[in-house]
């Protein structure tokens, strides 16, 4: 085979008569051409500009290669695209693509890659409190970082809806080495974090990083607090539900709820007391399972008080249920009128949708690498958390606007950046433009041209 005698060649079967060789000599080819709608979602809400204005940089400027809106770009995209770890982009600081997101084709110096390396986007990761540190020049401002995810939320909406409902949840963040803050956790069996988030349906809203020797409710009211002022302060009339399952129904944060106007509706850990206040209900969910052969629920609305941990009477919806296997009583807390919403309603159609949450955290821990938390510090940690979750606020504006009427408008990060950002290229650089010239057999070239006109169009 005339193959055998070129390393750089190989050489495969005969196909119909010809011989199938192969080498890496394309050029300038990419498996990222896709990536180019993460720009333009990204021009269409603005947020890597605005986050750049969260960071400072202490750096000389006539010395920077790299600025921090580039960085941050780069980061975000990389994550976005499948790239975990800092170390990836040593090779993806030559993606032609990537660097074409970034807007930067060359450096400035002659020994340098136009993107940023590992050890650049290291020293962005580990931004201390002051932009004085001798080594780390850039600083960032948690606050405003925080703020920043409301804020694109609020901008995604045209006008004020007439009521929203705020989702939190608690999850584990394994550690397995000897970070800041490192504690075990009895229910998840493992030492990790304890991150909390807010979404309000698919939008995210507040990623936190929390040690995990706390309740899972630890630093809700200050959150909720924040995130609701800053809502109300532009949509002062929006109705404001949050919904969250049993380990946030904590008097303080109910009482909180009460006094400021914002209703709830928080799942109930069950108690011999709660399920004896029900027995009756039971009895009837169990004599209707057995005389139909499956299961059977019926719905009970009463007034409840604890022994001593609340300082009020509230409503508590049960849900009396009878399966093969037994009984499977559960209870809601909550402040809703019961004219606004009966028992059956209150709890299958309002709560279990609470569900829905724990799909958007998986998106962001198994899809965009939230639980890549392996820094020393919980500050870079956090750090590392918020860019996982503007790779997923970037990921879901390409979903909202450029995916809401085709196949993909309810798909996964994952899913999104399989079929329509894994895309295979060749790059080419002329002195007038720069083509990318993706795979001609792409199955989703349909979808992926209605994203790019819907999301070109928010951008104007």
């Amino acid at each position: 085979m005339p193959t055998q005698c070129n390393r750089d060649l190989f050489g495969y079967e005969v196909v119909e008569g010809r011989l199938v060789i192969a080498a890496f000599d394309g050029g300038e080819v990419t498996s990222n051409a896709g990536a180019l709608l993460l720009g333009a979602a990204n021009r269409a809400i603005g947020l890597v500009r605005r986050l750049a204005r969260c960071f400072t940089d202490g750096r000389a400027p006539e010395l920077v290669e790299h600025t921090v809106e580039t960085m941050l770009m780069q980061r975000i995209g990389g994550i976005a695209l499948g790239y975990e770890d800092l170390v990836d982009h040593d090779e993806l600081r030559h993606d032609p693509v990537l660097a074409t997101l970034v807007g930067k084709l060359e450096a400035r110096r002659k020994d340098c890659a136009p993107l940023a390396g590992k050890s650049t986007l290291n020293r962005l990761e580990h931004a201390p409190a002051s932009a004085l540190d001798r080594y780390h020049k850039i600083g960032h401002d948690g606050a405003a970082i925080e703020g920043l995810f409301v804020d694109l939320f609020l901008d995604s909406h045209a006008t004020a809806p007439r009521q929203i409902i705020l989702d939190l949840d608690a999850t584990d963040d394994p550690l397995h080495g000897h970070q800041e803050g490192r504690f075990f956790h009895g229910y998840y069996d493992c030492y990790c974090y304890l991150p909390l988030y807010v979404f309000c349906g698919k939008q995210l809203l507040a990623a936190k990083l929390r040690r995990s020797n706390i309740d899972a409710s630890a630093g809700a009211v200050d959150e909720v607090a924040r995130i609701v002022g800053q809502i109300r302060a532009r949509w002062p009339r929006v109705k404001i539900v949050l919904r969250a399952d049993s380990g946030f129904a904590r008097d303080e944060l109910m009482t909180w709820c009460e006094a400021n106007g914002v209703d709830y509706v928080f799942g109930l850990a069950r108690n011999q007391r709660l399920v004896g206040a029900i027995a009756g209900d039971l009895a009837a969910a169990e004599a209707e399972s057995l005389a139909k052969g499956g299961p059977a629920r019926r719905f009970a609305d009463f007034a409840w008080r604890t022994l001593d941990s609340w300082s009020r009477e509230r409503r508590v919806v049960a849900k009396a249920e009878h399966l093969p296997q037994g009984a499977n009583p559960r209870f809601v807390v909550t402040s809703l009128a019961a004219g606004t919403s009966d028992a059956r309603t209150l709890y299958e159609d309002v709560y279990c949708a609470r569900g829905e949450v724990e799909n958007r955290i998986k998106e962001q821990q198994l899809d965009l690498f939230a639980d890549r938390t392996s820094a020393a510090t919980i500050k870079a940690n956090q750090l590392r958390l918020w860019l996982a979750s503007f790779a997923y606020v970037l990921l879901e504006a390409v979903r909202r606007i450029g995916l809401r009427h085709t196949q993909f408008a309810s798909a996964t990060c994952g899913t999104i950046r399989l079929k329509l950002l894994k895309i295979g290229a060749q790059v080419r650089v002329s002195v007038r433009r720069i083509k990318v010239a993706m795979a001609s057999a792409c199955p989703y070239q349909t979808e992926y041209h209605l994203a790019y006109l819907y999301l070109r169009r928010a951008a104007c």
